[in-house]
């Protein structure tokens, strides 16, 4: 039997020895997990969208695209041109909410709004955040449906009038929002690569899992996701001091008792950090605004743990994630001192014992991440991703100790944000321009 602690306490050396087995196995776990849910999704889900209805032009629906922008200058001309031009929908407007831009976003935009006529642009002159120019943007949009869009982010060009295919569903009525499937657009180097097997496997399996499964789904995409207006305003719009207000308000929506969907076959284009610095800050804000939820929430999933079970199974999951990344790094502590000291008492029996198990832990760990990424990458876009699997290990290897690492050190910023030191002030990354859908 697995048996590290010996309190005394028999219920307690239980129920430690049993957590420590759990956070020694959870990737493993938990890539398993993942590869058994896609099977549910595809066989079993009520929801998923087996054909696509055409939307007559005198009967779509308004949509109001909204863009929230700062300092944008590189890539809002390319985004609002494609928005304009490539679409196969009519009835619909793009309103930019430009957030406190000090660049030459102002100026484009006003040349672009002699260009288009369905071009509006709102001009907040400080910098407040984007939830809190998305919230300023819903009060002046036309459209019952708000698809929002990302200054760097491109939808497909049938995208409009398939997320309307899922609002017009039967059963659509407790819809809330749609979110579609991302995919990157600069895929020039290797961490842009890397990324593309990575959202398939978010978007491929765990979103997949958590809808078929769960009933819900743990955040919507910020880059593109179709909410129904109503809904937005139920749960009283985003929320301004959260570092990711689309997982935030996807909680909100769900608590409310409003259905999410994850629509896989919509598809997305973005531009996604190519560089190292950027990468590590965009973790560093994902990572801080999973953990603001967690402590959000934790009352209310706790309270009622059986009002929805699948949500707090999500919850569970999410707890033992932020967990498990504190022990990841306090063991890797602990191995690397230990290794020290042996290595000091000459003690090569103790030395070969640490490798051998570290090794098995890590082939392990890795297969189960193969399987998961294999099969996301098989079920996910026709196929077409399956190219990137080569990239798979330096994704296992790597972007799993960024996660871990980002939730390590935001975790004491996240507690000040729900103690009411938060801001959702902005700053807008460094943009490569979009240029043409990589291969």
């Amino acid at each position: 039997m697995f048996t590290v602690f010996h309190t005394g306490i028999e219920w307690l050396d239980v129920f430690l020895n049993l957590l420590m087995m759990i956070l020694f196995t959870y990737p493993i776990i938990g890539g398993f997990a993942w590869f058994i849910g896609v099977m549910c999704y595809t066989f079993l889900f009520r929801y998923r969208q087996l054909e696509w209805i055409p939307i007559p032009k005198e009967i779509e629906p308004m949509i109001t695209i909204m863009v929230p922008a700062h300092n944008e200058e590189i890539v809002i001309e390319d985004t609002i041109h494609y928005l304009m031009q490539k679409l196969n929908y009519d009835n619909y407007e793009v309103l930019v909410i430009d957030d406190g831009s000090t660049d030459q976003t102002p100026a484009i935009l006003e040349g672009l709004m002699e260009q288009y006529p369905k071009l509006r642009v709102l001009r907040i002159e400080k910098n407040q955040g984007k939830a809190h120019a998305f919230n300023v943007g819903v009060g002046f949009a036309k459209g019952e449906l708000i698809l929002s869009n990302d200054a760097d982010t491109v939808p497909e060009p049938d995208a409009l009038w398939k997320y309307i295919n899922y609002y017009i569903r039967q059963d659509a009525i407790n819809i809330s929002a749609i979110t579609a499937n991302m995919d990157v657009q600069n895929r020039s180097t290797i961490i842009g690569k890397s990324q593309s097997v990575e959202f398939s496997s978010i978007v491929g399996i765990i979103k997949r899992t958590q809808q078929a499964v769960l009933g819900v789904i743990y955040a919507y995409s910020g880059a593109n996701t179709m909410y129904r207006k109503d809904a937005l305003l139920d749960v009283g719009l985003f929320r301004q001091n959260r570092a990711t207000e689309d997982i935030s308000i996807a909680w909100d929506h769900q608590f409310q008792g409003w259905l999410s969907l994850f629509a896989p076959k919509i598809m997305f284009f973005m531009e996604v950090p190519d560089s190292l610095r950027m990468l590590y800050r965009q973790r560093k804000r994902w990572a801080k605004g999973g953990t603001e939820v967690w402590l959000t929430n934790f009352k209310k999933v706790m309270a009622h743990p059986f009002a929805n079970i699948g949500r707090t199974f999500m919850f569970i999951d999410q707890s033992l994630s932020i967990i498990w990344s504190f022990f990841f790094w306090l063991s890797s502590l602990l191995f690397v001192c230990s290794l020290v000291y042996f290595i000091l008492q000459g003690n090569n029996e103790r030395i070969y014992h640490m490798f051998t198990m570290a090794f098995l832990f890590v082939c392990f760990e890795m297969i189960a991440g193969a399987i998961q990424l294999f099969t996301s990458l098989l079920v996910d876009d026709g196929r077409k991703k399956l190219k990137y699997f080569r990239f798979a290990p330096f994704y296992m290897l790597f972007y799993w100790m960024i996660n871990a690492i980002t939730i390590v050190t935001t975790f004491v910023p996240a507690v000040k944000t729900i103690l009411g030191y938060g801001s959702g002030v902005w700053v807008s990354p460094k943009r490569q321009g979009q240029g043409k859908k990589s291969e």
